[in-house]
């Protein structure tokens, strides 16, 4: 899983320390999901959105401000006043990180983790398992084809479901778990990407 951290720009009330997201809640509308991540003092709320309506592409942009929790509220209160005609603003799940995206024959697959366990600590820093997880549909039901009902990829996603990720599956929100301990000690090169392949499962997605 990759690191949920965020460095914050500027203004006057943000931690210039940066912060970590680390309780998500997901919405969608007819075009579009939105999931707000929140750190663990819930202070500083971010927004991310996904286009829901490509059939087999991945559109995904972050809200490049930091709400407060009154501000993210108001958001959402907008978005659901303009998407009342086609069915407002919907509620979907708590998560507490995004596991991954993974596509089969068309639509693509958000991997959330709904459920977490604290497991220890490195050097200070918490490490989580996965409890449990879920997979949602990105695109909207009116824009997929038959394809994305095709029993082939009703095979494929059952395949997915197979992988119990609940079991040797860990992550951390401040800790870079994606990297070998001798690498964080001595400091990696910031040119290079910020993990290894051999611990990050979906790395070749």
């Amino acid at each position: 899983m990759s690191q949920l951290r965020r460095k914050v720009e500027s203004g006057p009330e943000v931690d210039q320390n940066g912060y970590s997201l680390q309780k998500f809640r997901l919405y969608e509308t007819r075009q579009r999901f939105y999931l707000i991540g929140s750190d663990r003092s819930r202070r500083y709320w971010r927004v991310l959105k996904i286009d829901r309506s490509e059939p087999s592409e991945l559109n995904i942009s972050e809200d490049p401000v930091a709400f407060t929790q009154q501000q993210c509220k108001d958001l959402l209160q907008r978005i659901s006043d303009g998407n009342r005609a086609t069915g407002g603003l919907n509620f979907v799940t708590k998560a507490f990180g995004i596991a991954g995206c993974i596509k089969f024959l068309e639509s693509f697959y958000l991997i959330l983790v709904t459920k977490r366990r604290q497991i220890g600590f490195i050097c200070g820093h918490a490490i989580y398992g996965i409890e449990e997880s879920q997979l949602i549909t990105v695109p909207h039901l009116t824009v997929q084809t038959d394809l994305a009902h095709s029993k082939a990829e009703l095979r494929y996603k059952k395949l997915l479901s197979s992988v119990d990720l609940a079991k040797d599956f860990f992550f951390s929100y401040t800790y870079p778990i994606m990297q070998s301990l001798q690498r964080n000690v001595l400091g990696g090169d910031v040119e290079k990407m910020p993990y290894e392949n051999m611990f990050v499962w979906n790395a070749f997605l």
